[in-house]
């Protein structure tokens, strides 16, 4: 009675005579594969379980063999791995060369032999052949049990194994993703993709397909093609004994066509036409040629029969092979006067090497080619096809490099070793920014969302819990530490504070935001250099460890591009596309927002407001240079006058009086102005003009519909900048709106902006 279709090939018809040669060969080769899973597993059981991976790879034919192979090799020979390799599809049919000898004589034991494919080669057979795949898969991965699953490029049999995989939970490598070759290889391709957790490609713009499709860019790696590795080290020069054997005794390199053409699926018919078309064109073209029996896809046996019928087998310029090893397949691919059909080897390997050749229809349509392809994607006259022959035949051409550079091994091996098995199985795409759907959940409900927010500037260090709406529900303020480690730890001190008490006020935290002094880089969140008073405040990366410590996502920016958020999110900014905001304090800072967007600048050192030059020779500042707006108009600017003035003995006015061991400082200067002392009113006033000059350079430059002054010296200086901007600026300046802010922490709830901002996806 016949064995049920699918359920065995032709060389395992044997397997139940004791006698068989074969049959005690294979029952040795089972031997020595459990015994080295058992030196395997009983090295593992004595060291930590955590330190060796269980790596599992599936190949299914010679062609994917052909990738696969160097990687089985590095992870069997490296200590920290530990590798399990499942053989079946093509490899396990005598019609198509028993490949699965080679994977024997390469030293790699195999665990498992699947019987999978079901003959017929049509459309049916292949889904069938999916099916049983699937029913023979699951009682194998349960018995392996591996951490990881590789598996390679776009045949059905991998598309059996990903979805089987993905469905036991096993993390899965996919190999060569991202390629494009116009058939329906390229649903079973991105199929696999979005099954796979982890992805090994060849190209760049493979790399930028997968990013387009969605996967995690951190769990991508661009290696190149393992087959360059060898085939790039492979001496194909010393070719005599494999010309010999697959060409003829009387062959000569350059002298010979190797023909390689498979079925495309999607439109059988027309394929197995321009299979014979081609066959046609290489009798006519009476050249030494080789040629290899295709894949097992749909139309196959149509194809393999017109081999018999054109009788290519008895042709004294023909021979046929339906394998050949990879390195033998490589010598014969550098030493080729040229190679045709619709191999992805024509558009890879054989670029390498320079070798002409002459791609047919669209199976490799979108797949990256060098100048050495020709391609015929019609293909559908005899004559065409000769044409084409007759071009490319024994040209040479450059070397092309596009999918290896011939070091992909260790950066697979490094690759599979940084893979995290503690982390969670199931998988997360990249989606781009879009608008949230509608989502109602009934602890949003409850809970306020909201914002750490830290503000640290050269006198305090704010952190807040601020809502949504900009309340500050709960502010912590601490003298400014003088050291980094001093700033860094007492800022990680008063989020895990202010953290707790989110949770007592039913608060859901969304982030943190830090306002700083200093250039900021936002997009790395680094704090590029700071003028001396936050002194050595030069190259911080402040969200890192805010990031590690809280395990919540920070950004970081200037104070004064923070206020100017602030503004724009909660105050006088709101629903403006053009506005200033100047933030006076210690320093004098600010924030620049044109046509809707925060400039930062080529550098992000744009509006650094407080050292804009209005005097070439005036007073010291702290950046370093004279004469610029904040020497003459921020708190330290006013404290290092009111200290002169204490000094001479014409700071206090009847009135005023200073506590023991209080320092002169900014607000004396001011009660004095207040007072009525006229050398407090010269210095005010002077700060007010050095300002004013500064405005009117900008109003004159940026043309805002709004100029916001934030900060405690706000209100100061508000009146005599009108004033002063009326008499001296251009008629259309003097139409600027010149508000003081109302807001009480403009820079706090503008770190706050930070994190609030961000869940509506709004781009700074």
């Amino acid at each position: 009675m016949p064995a049920p279709r699918g359920d065995q090939s032709s060389n395992t018809r044997h397997a139940n005579d004791p006698h068989n040669s074969a049959y005690i060969k294979y029952l040795n080769d089972m031997e020595k594969t459990t015994s080295h899973h058992r030196r395997q597993f009983s090295i593992g059981s004595s060291r930590d379980p955590k330190a060796k991976k269980h790596i599992c790879i599936a190949t299914c034919n010679r062609a994917d063999y052909s990738k696969l192979g160097p990687i089985m090799k590095a992870v069997f020979e490296d200590e920290d791995l530990v590798l399990s390799v499942i053989v079946l599809g093509c490899h396990l049919i005598d019609d198509y060369g028993s490949t699965y000898r080679y994977i024997e004589q390469d030293g790699i034991p195999i665990d498992s032999r699947l019987h999978t494919i079901v003959r017929g080669e049509d459309e049916a057979a292949m889904v069938e052949s999916i099916g049983l795949s699937m029913v023979k898969l699951p009682d194998v991965l349960l018995r392996l049990r591996p951490d990881v699953l590789i598996v390679h490029g776009d045949r059905f049999d991998a598309l059996s194994l990903a979805t089987s995989a993905a469905l036991m939970n096993i993390r899965i490598v996919h190999v060569e993703g991202g390629e494009v070759s116009g058939t329906i290889d390229d649903m079973i391709r991105h199929s696999i993709t979005k099954l796979s957790h982890y992805h090994i490609c060849c190209t760049e713009r493979a790399h930028s397909r997968l990013l387009a499709m969605c996967e995690d860019n951190d769990r991508i790696l661009l290696a190149g093609c393992t087959s360059y590795d060898k085939l790039l080290t492979t001496n194909t020069q010393d070719c005599r004994a494999v010309l010999d054997k697959w060409i003829g005794p009387e062959s000569e390199p350059r002298d010979y066509i190797l023909a390689l053409q498979h079925p495309v699926t999607t439109n059988i018919r027309h394929s197995i036409k321009m299979f014979g078309l081609m066959l046609d064109a290489l009798l006519e073209f009476k050249k030494r040629v080789i040629i290899l029996f295709p894949n097992i896809d749909a139309g196959s046996k149509e194809m393999t029969r017109l081999i018999r019928l054109k009788g290519i087998e008895n042709h004294p310029l023909c021979r046929t092979a339906k394998h050949i090893p990879f390195e033998e397949f490589t010598i014969l691919t550098a030493n080729a006067g040229l190679m045709i059909g619709n191999s992805s080897a024509g558009v890879r390997e054989a670029g390498a090497f320079g070798t002409p050749v002459i791609n047919l229809g669209s199976r490799q349509t979108g797949r990256e080619t060098g100048e050495n392809v020709l391609h015929c994607r019609e293909a559908d006259t005899m004559q065409k096809i000769y044409h084409s022959l007759k071009i490319q035949y024994q040209r040479q051409f450059p070397s092309s490099f596009i999918y290896g550079d011939g070091h992909a091994l260790p950066r697979i091996l490094k690759f599979l070793k940084s893979i995290n098995l503690q982390g969670e199985i199931q998988k997360k795409f990249v989606f781009p920014p879009m608008p949230e759907s509608p989502s109602r959940d009934i602890d949003h409900i409850l809970e306020t969302q909201s914002a750490l927010a830290v503000d640290l500037g050269g006198t305090h260090l704010r952190v807040a819990v601020v809502s949504s709406e900009g309340n500050v529900l709960h502010i912590v303020s601490h003298p400014s530490p003088t050291s980094n480690e001093e700033r860094i730890e007492l800022i990680l001190k008063l989020l895990v504070e202010q953290s707790k008490k989110a949770v007592e006020l039913n608060c859901r935290v969304l982030g943190v935001g830090v306002s700083t002094g200093g250039r900021v880089n936002p997009t790395e969140g680094v704090v590029m250099h700071s003028t001396d008073s936050l002194k050595g405040w030069d190259e911080i990366d402040l969200r890192t460890p805010i990031s590690s410590f809280l395990h919540l996502p920070v950004w970081v920016d200037n104070d004064g591009n923070c206020s100017a958020l602030g503004e724009r999110k909660f105050g006088a900014g709101k629903g403006l596309d053009n506005f200033i905001c100047i933030a006076t304090g210690t320093g004098i800072g600010g924030g620049i927002v044109l046509d809707g967007k925060l400039i930062h600048g080529s550098n992000f050192c744009a509006a650094e407001l407080g050292h804009i030059k209005v005097s070439m020779d005036g007073p010291d500042c702290l950046c370093g240079s004279q004469g610029c707006l904040e020497a003459y108009c921020s708190g330290s600017a006013l404290t290092r006058e009111a200290k002169a003035l204490h000094a001479d003995g014409q700071l206090l006015v009847d009135g005023m009086t200073l506590e023991p061991k209080e320092d002169v400082s900014a607000k004396h200067l001011i009660q004095a102005y207040k007072t009525g002392n006229e050398k407090a009113k010269a210095v005010i006033e002077l700060g007010a003009k050095a300002m004013s000059t500064g405005i009117i350079s900008l109003l004159h430059t940026l043309n805002p519909s709004k100029l916001i002054l934030c900060g405690v010296l706000g209100p100061l200086y508000a009146n005599m900048i009108r004033t002063y901007i009326k008499d001296h600026g251009l008629p259309s300046a003097t139409k600027v709106d010149i508000i003081v802010s109302e807001l009480h922490e403009p820079a706090l709830l503008g770190a706050a902006s930070l994190v609030l901002e961000y869940t509506t996806r709004r781009t700074y």
